[in-house]
């Protein structure tokens, strides 16, 4: 499992979580209310420009992570190509790259605690009502730290099978994947255990 805070040190490291998060979401809001393909143009090179002011590190740790979104982007680009609705897919694909791209931002500059802690305060009233948040807040740490192990040993299976054969992998590495996945979890639920469970200490 691994962290995706960025390394390189950035003012918005220091910024409150809830901030960066409530930005966040008001600033991808606002992206549907920007009526103009230019003014998107902008803002795009705008995000991109905050990728680079930080470095040549930053800029390709954050380029890297943002290589999981280009498959979506191909998949709705031959869409519309197909339906020849030209203008309405740049306009939703320039939408959808700047909000992916400011959610990594926030994410590569907060650490991970910050967030489960801004998930907990989100999770105050449930509590009142006697729920268990605790596995809310370990589920959504998991699901942050395990995709990008889950995605890298993807890629080592595939690398694998290309050594060995010119034919695509396709179905055939789903089973070493999966049970890799199924032996990670096993691990992961050992540690769990280890550590108390799900089980929410009680708070005076």
């Amino acid at each position: 499992m691994i962290s995706l805070t960025s390394p390189v040190r950035t003012r918005a490291h220091e910024w409150p979580a809830k901030l960066k998060l409530a930005a966040l979401a008001l600033v991808t809001m606002g992206l549907y209310l920007i009526p103009e393909l230019w003014q998107l143009g902008l803002v795009t090179l705008f995000v991109i420009g905050l990728y680079a002011l930080p470095g040549r590190v930053f800029f390709m740790g954050g380029m890297r992570r943002l290589a999981i979104l280009w498959p979506f982007v191909a998949v709705l680009a031959i869409w519309h190509i197909a339906t020849a609705t030209y203008l309405d897919g740049v306009t939703f694909l320039l939408r959808l790259i700047c909000a992916f791209g400011l959610a990594n931002l926030v994410t590569m500059t907060t650490a991970l605690t910050e967030m489960i802690e801004v998930i907990r305060w989100l999770a105050t009233p449930l509590r009142r009502f006697g729920l268990n948040t605790r596995a809310l807040e370990l589920a959504i740490a998991l699901v942050i730290r395990i995709l990008p192990s889950l995605i890298e040993n993807g890629r080592r299976l595939v690398d694998a099978w290309r050594v060995r054969s010119h034919r695509r992998p396709g179905w055939r590495i789903v089973l070493p994947f999966t049970l890799n996945a199924l032996d990670d979890a096993d691990h992961l639920a050992e540690a769990l255990r280890a550590r108390g469970g799900l089980l929410e200490s009680k708070e005076s």
